[in-house]
């Protein structure tokens, strides 16, 4: 007797092109495998060109990558006719249209399309089933679960755990190497004057018939792209190119400049690794493992202090955020401690106001689809949170400009970390400062219009009446924090004249914010 073979679809989204996933151990012509551009995912934010060009051109790579191991492959191009331009409608169209039996996905890592697939799956004919990304190195409710019964998250047990957890930079089950787990205090210098930076690795993809799809499918961007030399990566290859440039070449002053800010200087002794992460071309661990690996061999070069700080922000930090992202979402979308409600300003958008230090972290934004964390947190989300902008304004930026971003780990920073939206989930104060810290880690003051010495005044730098402007309209919410306390004594201390003029001047200022 002839019995009819059960027919599988397999959804892969676009940050999921983990090759090394378990479903494509073995070839199965009984199952079939569907990567969909499409507009619900294009829309939903304004994204940078670079970003949506960069998830298309890695999927369509992966795709031919699945057919030259034989996998079956549907793909499903934005101009394509009976694309449908949702998840729901194209799988519900491809099951019928392919006589498909049971349908599976890989659990997505943003609540939004999440949420999506279990109501479309819960309501379908056909069986289904969801698998773990294999991405990560912890679950989604791994963090919940450590936190259990706490009232406070705080990132430093959590990266200890993960640490002994997963025997990462462990003399034994419990002893750090080198006798402590943290090493900050060694990193983080200003870029000296006549030091010159490593050139960055640049790929050189052609994008330009996806560029074109893009345009004539009226999908709305921002910022700029050279199609014929896109560069970042789209494939494994160049991910692990990457990859290996950044242990070769910048690990071992990555720390000590890390938040370092030079006009010119985009991409320092960063790794830029992060969209290939947040897309699975490359795991974590993988990473992690290679930068062990370098440190190992070449550690006459290569400062502890170093690879410390790099393992920090992959173990600890990415996995801490997307924890924190699982465990109060959704309700974390909407969180807004302060009340904020102004919109962003006009130049966010383009880069043209007269303040340095934005000037140049908002054009690098445009051009690049890339800012490094400290341009992020230090320079326009200080402004923002500064100029008291809703947090949804601030997210919608975020996510958009940035080629890395998807919001189970860019939320958790702008609205938590960069915006203290959540009242202090994720930070133990507001991430706000004035012209002395831009100072202190930048040479963007110079031949700025404003004077970073001054407070009041025609040309005063905005950040330094916006900081004392904040900290006085926040007062109730923020005078016990004991991390800020200090500040509120020297505003105290201020005579009344001078608190009078500072707070004058931000007024002036965030009256006339498009124009500065």
């Amino acid at each position: 007797m002839n019995l009819k073979k059960d027919r599988t679809l397999r959804l892969i989204l676009g940050d999921q092109l983990n090759i090394h996933h378990s479903w494509f151990g073995s070839v199965d012509d009984a199952v079939t495998y569907v990567l969909m551009e499409i507009k619900s995912e294009t829309d939903y934010a304004t994204h940078h060109i670079q970003k949506v060009a960069g998830i298309f051109a890695a999927m369509r790579a992966f795709a031919a990558t699945l057919k030259e191991l034989n996998h079956q492959v549907i793909y499903l191009h934005l101009s394509d006719k009976h694309n449908a331009q949702q998840f729901d409608l194209n799988i519900a169209y491809l099951m019928q249209q392919h006589a498909f039996t049971h349908f599976e996905y890989q659990e997505p890592d943003e609540y939004r399309v999440d949420e999506h697939l279990k109501a479309f799956v819960q309501h379908a004919s056909f069986s289904y089933k969801a698998y773990d990304s294999e991405h990560f190195y912890t679950s989604r409710n791994e963090l919940g679960n450590f936190f259990k019964g706490k009232k406070t998250f705080l990132l430093e047990s959590f990266y200890r755990y993960m640490r002994k957890k997963h025997h990462v930079l462990m003399i034994n089950d419990t002893e750090p190497l080198h006798g402590q787990w943290n090493f900050d205090h060694d990193n983080r210098e200003k870029l000296p004057k006549d030091h010159k930076p490593v050139a960055p690795l640049l790929f050189s993809n052609k994008v330009s018939e996806i560029v074109e799809e893009i345009k004539n499918a009226n999908v709305k961007t921002i910022g700029t792209i050279d199609a014929n030399n896109f560069i970042w990566p789209v494939t494994r290859k160049q991910s692990l190119a990457l990859l290996d440039f950044f242990n070769e070449h910048c690990l071992s002053l990555f720390g000590t400049f890390q938040d370092a800010m030079v006009p010119g200087e985009w991409s320092l002794y960063h790794s830029r690794l992060s969209f290939a992460m947040n897309i699975k071309l490359i795991s974590p661990k993988e990473v992690i493992d290679s930068a062990i690996a370098a440190y190992e061999k070449n550690s006459a070069m290569i400062a502890f202090n170093q690879l410390e700080g790099f393992v920090r922000q992959i173990i600890g930090w990415r996995e801490y955020m997307r924890g924190i992202y699982w465990l109060k979402m959704p309700e974390y979308a909407k969180l807004n401690y302060f009340e904020h409600n102004e919109k962003l300003p006009d130049w966010y958008w383009t880069g043209k106001t007269k303040m340095n230090c934005l000037k140049n972290a908002i054009q690098q934004s445009l051009q690049y689809a890339y800012a490094h964390h400290i341009q992020r947190l230090m320079i326009t989300g200080n402004f923002a949170l500064l100029a008291g902008v809703h947090p949804d304004e601030v997210d919608a930026w975020y996510l958009g400009i940035y080629i890395d971003a998807f919001e189970w780990v860019e939320i958790t920073n702008t609205r938590g970390m960069s915006q203290f939206a959540d009242g202090g989930i994720v930070g133990s104060k507001p991430y706000v400062s004035a012209s002395a810290y831009i100072h202190k880690m930048s040479s963007y003051c110079s031949g700025c219009y404003y004077n970073k010495a001054l407070k009041t005044g025609d040309k005063a730098c905005p950040f330094n009446s916006l900081y004392w402007n904040f900290y006085d309209r926040h007062e109730s919410k923020l005078a016990k924090n004991p991390r800020i306390g200090m500040m509120y004594n020297v505003w105290k201390r201020m005579s009344p004249q001078d608190k009078a003029d500072i707070l004058t001047q931000a007024e002036k200022y965030l009256k006339q914010i498009n124009e500065l």
